[in-house]
């Protein structure tokens, strides 16, 4: 791993204290995700032609940015109540965001870009890794790290994933990059009002056990991170042949890739043909529920579980695992994102980390998400990239490609599945088709 010198850490305030927004509560959406780790993600740019000031100039937007997103510049706050259950909510006290300069003195553009997987130096560029999410009662719900290369910056957020799902996380990065470029507004301001939603009332009890809060990190162990890039005309062609193995026209690009990849996977995982495979999809609420406008800020996600047997989902073609995650996302409606926080308010149900199940995959991220739009003043990114705390053996990561219409999928699985994949002569003969 190349070696990373750290120069400066501070705290960054908002310029001004929102008076508009000082409390807001948790929703199941966030509440679930406490006990889990930060979102990280990150943007790297060629080096700027006078980078001297860019530190301070970084700083003082981020400030500028903070005044838009009081949440990010807060802390989450408890209140304790007699029956032994605990209620979250965010307080925007100005605490501050942490924000680290540092240089990466022998690392290239080259270096992180050109490698078949994704170099472990990338994990140095991010903050908090291994604090769960119901830390952030003390620590930052935000920490920037601007890493400086011999001929590149990288950008990094960590975020708080009980304050942010990925759409609020892209929605601040958008939102700095403009006050960066020198907008004295947003293009689209944030929205903090919580969902009203019959028989819930805020703030929210729930129960916690201290084992629970204390336990330590699942380490996940030797994997390895490799993205694919599709162009915008192999996406058609995969997405035309799904459709047409089911005499449909329903299943949409996201769904065929994510079949693709769910029937490499599995069948280089050698799974038994009788056994239940599954991938677990995140549906976007705020598509669904009409009183989530897109600048909704905070979590709006949704988790929902698609299964095949292991030789049902090989044998029967791209088409018909597409047709079934298809149909789940199709099916869960407005009314069901409704009862399911009513279920979850009586029966509170928190994600952990740990292993994932040898038969399972997890998705994340999303193409629709403007990831390379993000112009800090001195041009578009060149690459994005996760930090460790998204590794885990399955994890498959979706997002938007450097050109207009492409797509990246990442995946993290063991050096032993990854490499038979690349030598998977059907999946080969998919990605080329």
């Amino acid at each position: 791993m190349a070696s990373i010198r750290f120069i400066s850490s501070r705290i960054i305030q908002a310029g001004s204290r929102s008076k508009e927004t000082d409390r807001i509560d948790l929703t199941p959406w966030d509440l679930k995700h406490l006990l889990v780790g930060y979102l990280q993600a990150g943007l790297l740019f060629h080096k700027p032609k006078l980078p001297e000031a860019l530190i301070h100039h970084l700083q003082t937007s981020l400030s500028r940015t903070l005044d838009f997103f009081p949440p990010l510049a807060g802390r989450l706050a408890t209140i304790e109540h007699e029956d032994k259950t605990t209620s979250f909510f965010i307080d925007c006290n100005n605490a501050g965001a942490l924000f680290v300069h540092a240089t990466a003195q022998n690392v290239n553009i080259s270096d992180l870009v050109e490698p078949v997987y994704v170099p472990e130096t990338v994990d140095a560029f991010f903050q908090l890794d291994g604090v769960k999410n119901i830390e952030g009662t003390s620590k930052p719900l935000l920490a920037v790290q601007v890493t400086e290369l011999v001929d590149g910056i990288f950008i990094t957020c960590s975020a708080n994933h009980s304050v942010v799902d990925g759409a609020s996380f892209w929605h601040f990065f958008n939102s700095w990059s403009e006050i960066s470029r020198g907008f004295d507004y947003l293009s689209r301001p944030p929205i903090f009002k919580r969902p009203l939603i019959d028989d819930i009332h805020y703030p929210i009890r729930i129960p916690l056990q201290k084992e629970h809060i204390q336990e330590r990190f699942f380490q996940p162990g030797n994997l390895k991170v490799r993205v694919f890039n599709f162009r915008k005309e192999s996406i058609v062609r995969i997405k035309r042949k799904a459709n047409a193995e089911m005499n449909t026209d329903k299943i949409s690009s996201l769904q065929a890739l994510l079949s693709l990849f769910w029937q490499s996977i599995m069948r280089n995982r050698r799974m038994d043909p009788n056994q239940e495979t599954m991938i677990f999809l995140v549906i976007g609420v705020r598509q669904k529920l009409q009183q989530l406008p897109e600048e909704y800020f905070g979590n709006a996600i949704h988790s929902a579980e698609v299964s095949l047997k292991a030789g049902e989902l090989v044998e029967k073609g791209l088409g018909n695992a597409a047709w079934e995650i298809n149909q789940v996302v199709a099916n869960h409606r407005e009314e069901n994102f409704i009862n399911f926080v009513k279920w979850w308010v009586n029966s509170p149900l928190l994600f952990q980390t740990g292993p994932m199940m040898n038969n399972a995959l997890l998705t994340g991220n999303s193409p629709r998400f403007d990831i390379y739009g993000n112009d800090f003043g001195w041009g578009r990114p060149i690459a994005m990239s996760h930090g460790a705390e998204s590794k885990c053996d399955g994890l498959v990561t979706v997002s938007p490609g450097v050109e207009e219409g492409d797509i990246e999928i990442k995946v993290c699985l063991s050096p032993k599945t990854i490499q038979a994949m690349e030598n998977d002569e059907d999946f080969i003969a998919a990605l080329n088709i």
